[in-house]
């Protein structure tokens, strides 16, 4: 009888203790992965790109400011930030200043649901529920941040305007590195269906030395979209990598349409004819309400961008 007893003790202390790893431990593991991808013109040279996104940033997260911080020592060429920065209204401060050393250098953004709105309190089985039901995010329902506490994202993005980088919002842009010039195409967060690709439609521009599309969430009309119109590589996060993740086997969701296959780093996309080549970002953060990781620790992406085959 006692060992019977034993049986359901023994399975609560091993989920405590998981949990207090994937919260404690994993979740503040930062990684950095390094990825090459070959799709620049024949000629020119490397060029090194920072991929950041799903910082969701909560006042007084102090180790992970200090690793923001420490990435300008990678001295990237330039960055990409693909949004979710913030999942506390009083962050913003906290997140230009963990991004300050990193705004020294060029770079561009898109923003995610959680800049604009403050998260919420939801079920986590809700996420494997939706999967299944092949809904997502808005989908057609009414939107769910009415009533919802809203960010101050807009000193965020005059923070970012502020340092030079350059807003993708549901709009065109470019960087000027020395000695080339990237055209960049973005669009609002998909999520919550703000996309309105219609207004940057008409694909790469030549008198551009390389064109990169970026987005929030890697929704599959968007991927299709940048993939037909002849991007040859799309940067974006949301994911978070599928979060909690089974060992030897991956992710259980993607939070998006995307299937769990590419739930993040490098791959590509196809339509018809053309691909694109993909990089999904896991993110280097988590909501509030759910802060914790497992299998899958935060992570940021020095991307080297190479000349193609």
């Amino acid at each position: 009888m006692r060992a019977l007893h034993a049986v359901p003790l023994g399975i609560t202390a091993v989920g405590a203790a998981g949990l207090a790893y994937a919260a404690g431990f994993e979740a503040r593991s930062f990684r950095l992965r390094r990825v090459t991808v070959p799709v620049l013109p024949r000629g020119m040279r490397q060029l090194r790109v920072l991929h950041l996104s799903d910082i969701h940033m909560v006042s007084g997260q102090r180790k992970k400011q200090r690793w923001l911080r420490s990435l300008a020592g990678l001295r990237p060429d330039f960055v990409v930030n693909t949004g979710d920065n913030l999942s506390d209204p009083k962050a913003v401060p906290e997140v230009l200043d963990a991004l300050g050393p990193l705004m020294e250098f060029p770079g561009t953004y898109v923003f995610g649901s959680n800049d604009y709105y403050a998260p919420r309190l939801r079920n986590p089985a809700r996420y494997l529920l939706e999967r299944m039901s092949g809904e997502h995010g808005l989908n057609g329902r009414n939107d769910p941040a009415v009533g919802v506490l809203r960010n101050p994202w807009e000193g965020m993005r005059d923070g970012f305007d502020a340092a030079g980088w350059v807003g993708l919002s549901n709009t065109r842009g470019r960087l000027k590195l020395e000695d080339l010039e990237i055209a960049l195409t973005g669009l609002d967060d998909p999520h919550i269906k703000r996309d309105r690709y219609a207004e940057v439609s008409g694909g790469p521009e030549a008198d551009a030395d390389l064109s990169l599309a970026v987005v929030h969430a890697p929704y599959l009309r968007v991927l299709d979209a940048f993939t037909a119109d002849g991007y040859p590589l799309i940067l974006a996060g949301h994911t978070h990598g599928g979060q909690l993740c089974i060992p030897f086997y991956g992710a259980l969701v993607t939070n998006c349409d995307l299937d769990t296959n590419r739930v993040k780093g490098l791959s590509s996309h196809q339509v018809g004819d053309r691909r694109s080549h993909m990089h999904v970002s896991a993110g280097c953060g988590a909501n509030r309400y759910t802060p914790v990781r497992f299998a899958c620790p935060p992570e940021a992406t020095l991307l080297t961008l190479t000349a193609r085959d």
